[in-house]
């Protein structure tokens, strides 16, 4: 296992959908929300897994977590295990959309960075990128609902989503035994509206929902806040942009 003050090299496709800072913030409310658990194992499934950031971040800071990764998209299969490979952290990766899929186990805890964005809004042309970025192949109650269904009786859910549709992840988390224990929001600037959402949800949880200070992206001169730069710091990752045809080639 690599140790947690290593870098972790991510390769990532050249023309194509990349991970942004999104995941490192919900990498660290990830930590935030187990930091209160003593010891952290059993299994862990990265939905949508892209090239592997979110799932290798978790597993390389919790070292007694089982990594699995699901991804539907040739390209990112491709990536997610190449990249676990070389960073040293062992994988099962389930190919395809996690809501056709039958498990023959539950996971203690998972995570995802989903595609959010609705499908009303214009969309790219790249099609990597469109099944990437927009709800359309995943929508958002059927995402829940499959996850629901394959958490073990108190697992544990981390995810981020656009945060105007908090009303209907609330709704939906209550509908299938998901307890939402905590909420952060994260805002570009203290002025202007949450853009997205990250949340912890807990089957079969009774607690009462906290709701975290929030993630401001950037201060009035547009510089990235410490705090921010304090998380890309702990992560520690490092992107190689790579041709996939020369690759698949």
């Amino acid at each position: 296992m690599v140790d947690s003050n290593n870098t972790i090299t991510l390769y990532q496709p050249e023309n194509g959908y990349c991970y942004n800072s999104d995941t490192h913030l919900l990498f660290q409310f990830i930590c935030d929300g187990l930091d209160k658990f003593k010891n952290i194992n059993g299994s862990l499934l990265d939905i949508g897994s892209g090239s592997g950031i979110l799932g290798l971040l978790v597993a390389r800071e919790f070292s007694k977590l089982s990594l699995n990764q699901c991804e539907i998209q040739d390209i990112f299969e491709f990536l997610s295990l190449k990249n676990s490979q070389i960073n040293n952290i062992s994988t099962t990766m389930h190919k395809g959309s996690i809501l056709d899929m039958e498990f023959d186990k539950q996971f203690d805890i998972i995570v995802s960075n989903p595609p959010f964005y609705h499908s009303q809004v214009v969309k790219s042309q790249n099609e990597n990128i469109k099944i990437a970025r927009y709800n359309d192949n995943m929508p958002l109650k059927n995402f829940i609902m499959k996850t629901s269904k394959i958490l073990t009786a108190n697992g544990k859910f981390f995810f981020c989503y656009d945060a105007k549709q908090i009303n209907e992840i609330i709704s939906i988390c209550k509908d299938v035994n998901l307890n939402i224990e905590a909420i952060k929001f994260l805002h570009p600037k203290d002025n202007k509206n949450a853009t997205i959402v990250m949340i912890y949800a807990r089957k079969n949880s009774k607690s009462l929902m906290q709701i975290y200070p929030p993630f401001i992206m950037f201060d009035n001169g547009g510089e990235f806040k410490q705090e921010i730069l304090d998380i890309y710091v702990k992560c520690s990752t490092h992107s190689i942009k790579v041709n996939m045809e020369l690759v698949n080639d």
